[in-house]
């Protein structure tokens, strides 16, 4: 029987293997999700809550070991491992303190006697989520799918069983019901099966075009409610009035964290031509600056790529620029070294027709590309399939604010780097995603925002 693997990219050594779950194993999670399910849902919002507020002290309390158990997996280096924990946290306690007044009923003035709004939640949610931040992403959806009321199946990456057994375990050890959360160890292929079946009552998926272009026929087919969040190629615009040292440094910040292998990591660097130079100077003394190393490392900055096919493909995408007449002005590239370790790269005199500015690349390799004037940097901005989150720069906030009306992106922050944040929507448009996750909209998607009226 195929079985999963976890690896340490740092060291390639094997963390443990796993079976795939059988059939019956599946068979037997679905029927003790919808067996719970009758019993959550029915809980009042403020005991849900309670429970909510468990798992945040659980996650806050195993912070350390959680997030050791992420960079030894998928590579993310310590120092931003356990603030992914503690993230996590925060997103339970939010919805755990805001839940109550979302799903508060909505008396609305009609002709009917009594009219009102009420949200009740849709059942069984199977997610299918990713690696690159294996807690996060999967509480980012998890704690406002499970405040409403509805219990969830994780199918997680294939590349971090160990991370998905905890999540499992975090919520068993905060006391939630038995069924309310739960993990399933299945491949893609079978995750996609699970869709169309009955007892599953929707499916969100954080992941590529590809897989969320399969997720979307099968949940179309079988008319289920979705949500996507997709990939990126998100604009990094420095204007010629911006702060340029500081839109530098944390334009590094941006494209680096996670070793680059962010959806919402700045991908394109669009500066105006008056202040290119300089930028580009201090942009590539920031990077050199950062630290590749052991990602237990507390001084550590990059860690490795998740796998080396991952190398592979952003070294197609680098030489597909420098076969086309971009210049290196940071070389970077592949390590000789045990584990799967890529250097930043920093392109230049890079064009529209070349993979590093149309598709994503998920990793350190940045291409700035300079620009005339602020709506030559609207267009480029927005010349893309993508539409996750974009970054102004510019000392005058209103003029940058009229700008990011132009921007076609979910998400749109004027002199910071682009995050999440459970009081504020999360989502994509165009090929980035459908629909939203976070705050009360995200909550809102899983759902059943009823019409009530009494005559």
């Amino acid at each position: 029987m195929q079985r999963l693997v976890s690896i340490n990219p740092a060291t390639e050594d094997v963390n443990g293997e796993f079976e795939f779950y059988s059939e019956d194993r599946i068979n037997q999670a679905i029927r003790k999700s919808k067996t719970a399910f009758s019993g959550w849902k029915n809980l009042d919002i403020s005991e849900r809550a309670e429970y909510l507020k468990n798992a945040a002290r659980v996650l806050r309390k195993r912070k350390k070991e959680l997030g050791e158990i992420i960079t030894r997996e998928m590579g993310k280096v310590i120092k931003e491992s356990i603030p992914e924990i503690e993230k996590c946290a925060w997103a339970l306690e939010y919805f755990a303190e805001n839940a109550p007044l979302f799903l508060e009923p909505e008396t609305v003035e009609t002709d009917a006697k009594r009219a009102c709004i009420q949200f009740e939640p849709r059942g069984t949610v199977l997610s299918i989520m990713p690696w690159n931040f294996p807690f996060w992403q999967a509480i980012r959806f998890g704690a406002p799918a499970l405040a409403g009321g509805n219990v969830v199946l994780l199918k997680h990456s294939s590349y971090v069983p160990l991370c998905a057994i905890e999540l499992e375990r975090v919520f068993l050890e905060a006391g939630f019901p038995e069924g309310v959360y739960q993990t399933l160890l299945i491949d893609g292929k079978t995750a996609s099966q699970l869709i169309g079946r009955d007892e599953i009552d929707a499916v969100s998926l954080t992941g590529s075009i590809s897989a969320g272009q399969n997720v979307a026929e099968v949940a179309g087919r079988n008319v289920k409610k979705m949500v996507l969040e997709l990939g990126g190629s998100d604009p990094f615009i420095v204007l010629a009035d911006a702060d340029i040292e500081e839109a530098a440094k944390i334009a590094a910040a941006s494209r680096f964290l996670d070793a680059g292998q962010s959806c919402i990591a700045a991908k394109r660097f669009i500066i105006e031509q008056s202040i290119a130079g300089e930028f580009t100077s201090k942009f590539v003394e920031f990077t050199r600056s950062l630290k590749i190393g052991d990602p237990m490392d507390e001084d550590t900055d990059i860690g490795p790529l998740v796998r080396r096919e991952q190398i592979g493909l952003l070294e197609n995408q680098v030489e597909d620029a420098l076969s086309k007449g971009a210049k290196a002005l940071l070389e970077g590239g592949r390590l000789g070294r045990k584990g799967f370790f890529y250097a930043p790269v920093v392109l230049t005199d890079v064009t529209k027709d070349m993979k590093v500015m149309k598709e994503e690349t998920f990793g350190p390799v940045a291409p700035v590309f300079p620009v005339k004037d602020e709506a030559e940097a609207i267009k480029i901005a927005s010349d893309s399939e993508f539409g996750l989150g974009a970054s102004i720069w510019s000392e005058d906030r209103e003029k940058a604010l009229r700008l990011a009306k132009n921007i076609e992106a979910g998400v749109v922050v004027v002199n910071s780097l682009v995050k999440s944040d459970p009081r504020l929507p999360f989502g994509g448009v165009k090929k980035s995603g459908i629909g939203r996750e976070l705050s009360k909209f995200g909550l809102y998607e899983f759902m059943n925002i009823k019409s009530v009226s009494v005559y």
